[in-house]
């Protein structure tokens, strides 16, 4: 990658935008390593929806690939999340190992 040392935490913010990336990584850190049909059957979302997010997180280094496996004549992928940057596991609402923290972005307000 160019564009120098920030690059990839500019491509990780960007990937952290959206929504259904961050549900996705919050359940990926809960059981990795996941398939994309497993997180569409836990998140109730079409797997083509889920696949396409899990290749943006993959591309911007947010999930690695770890195991394959054929099943039914095509490959299925598995991953689990990558990111040890402590701002974006605090976007996610996450500790280092994976945990649910108060505080995460998407969390709603402390009663």
């Amino acid at each position: 990658m160019g564009g120098g040392p920030d690059n990839g935490d500019n491509e990780l913010l960007i990937a952290l935008r959206h929504p259904l990336r961050r549900e996705i990584l919050r359940a990926m850190a809960a059981r990795a390593p996941v398939s994309p049909r497993e997180i569409s059957n836990a998140l109730r979302r079409p797997l083509s929806n889920i696949s396409y997010h899990v290749r943006v997180l993959a591309d911007c280094g947010a999930v690695t690939l770890v195991d394959t496996a054929p099943v039914r004549g095509s490959m299925q992928h598995f991953y689990s999340p990558s990111i040890d940057e402590p701002w974006a596991l605090a976007v996610l609402g996450l500790s280092a190992n994976g945990e649910r923290t108060p505080g995460g972005e998407d969390e709603g307000p402390a009663a």
